[in-house]
């Protein structure tokens, strides 16, 4: 199988004015999914994608190819896999690769073991059109324990199911999205998102599924680097 790597940064943010590039652990956080996918030898082609020259050059820099994505795939609510049809249609179809692997900045800690899993789990389930990293839900956050508020008052969103599973061991386990998905080239440009199904399973643990979007994000970020709560050896290579 042949695997690529498309890393989607764009220069537009609201949360952190050009986030793909703020520092965390004296670095770009655009070089932490770089260094990741160079330094699995799964990958045949990383490229990232992105309309701002910046961004452009920081990839450069460190040896990436750079794909200009197009003024109207820049946009807020412009959906990944549109973004990454565009980059493959513009190519040619003989040469595509079998899977995308999307590398998004903001899940700086990628582990090469995770994109190794993520490759394995492909290779195993010739029935997917996808594949994912999870992590299990904290119990707190379980759906099943979510309210709702309306007009000053909170109900459990899912009171039946609350009521039969009011502790732990009692509900079904949950997961969420950890840090990496990767699609089925064919699925993708037959109009699937990255996240076709079916998805295969890669369970992670946290917290390697953080996800940065906001200044908080960050500090919590740098933090778990500072305590060596998130260790990610490809770095100081």
């Amino acid at each position: 199988m042949r695997f690529w790597g498309l890393i989607p940064a764009r220069g537009g943010s609201k949360s952190i004015p050009l986030k793909n590039l703020a520092a965390l652990g004296g670095r770009p956080l655009l070089d932490y999914v770089i260094l990741a996918g160079q330094s699995w030898n799964g990958l045949e082609r990383l490229v990232c994608s992105t309309d701002a020259p910046v961004i452009a050059r920081r990839a450069g820099e460190l040896g990436v190819e750079v794909d200009q994505r197009p003024a109207r795939l820049a946009g807020d609510e412009t959906p990944v896999a549109e973004v990454a049809r565009d980059f493959l249609g513009r190519g040619d179809a003989a040469h595509r690769p079998d899977w995308l692997v999307l590398l998004q900045p903001t899940s700086p800690f990628v582990l090469v073991k995770h994109l190794e899993a993520l490759a394995q789990a492909v290779r195993g389930a010739p029935d997917a059109n996808s594949a994912q990293t999870v992590v299990p839900v904290p119990h707190n956050h379980h759906a099943w324990n979510q309210r709702v508020v309306e007009n000053g008052r909170v109900r459990f969103a899912m009171a039946q199911e609350r009521a039969r599973g009011y502790n732990k061991q009692l509900k079904p386990k949950h997961h969420v999205f950890g840090n990496l998905v990767a699609v089925r080239v064919a699925a993708l440009m037959g109009g699937g998102d990255f996240f076709a199904p079916p998805s295969a399973a890669v369970i992670i643990e946290p917290p390697y599924d953080m996800d940065v979007d906001a200044p908080q994000d960050l500090a919590i970020a740098e933090a778990l680097l500072a305590h060596g709560l998130a260790r990610l050896d490809h770095l100081s290579k």
